[in-house]
């Protein structure tokens, strides 16, 4: 895995304002350290760049693992799980509640991978 230096770490939580960039809670208060997530995979050729790193919860990092694509469930569509660099979250996703709606192939695919609406999260 590649060390990310901190400067670009501190940038990476900055930018996502100390929130898990998939399903948006908050790092304050959290007992567990979120982690960078590359986006795509170092072992997929991913880089250890700001435009390829994302903040993620622990449960969201380690669902996503090294996937990069998912089924929809809906359609069977095999789509790219959500990418917080390269795709706005609003158009993917929205709030009913607390609970997170996909409204796109790509964002219903992510809730279900990451399991974004588990009750820990709606709690």
């Amino acid at each position: 895995m590649s060390a990310i230096p901190v400067s670009l770490r501190r940038l990476v939580i900055q930018r996502a304002d100390n929130r898990c960039e998939y399903c948006k809670i908050s790092q304050i208060g959290q007992v567990a350290t979120f982690h960078i997530d590359h986006i795509v995979p170092v072992v997929a050729g991913g880089e250890t760049t700001a435009e390829n790193l994302a903040l993620a919860c622990v449960s969201c990092s380690l669902r996503k693992g090294a996937r990069q694509t998912i089924v929809d469930s809906e359609t069977g569509e095999v789509v790219s799980i959500f990418n917080p660099r390269q795709q706005l979250w609003k158009e993917h996703f929205d709030w009913n509640g607390v609970q997170i709606v996909g409204l796109t192939a790509i964002g219903r695919a992510t809730i279900q991978a990451l399991d974004l609406n588990r009750s820990t999260m709606l709690a």
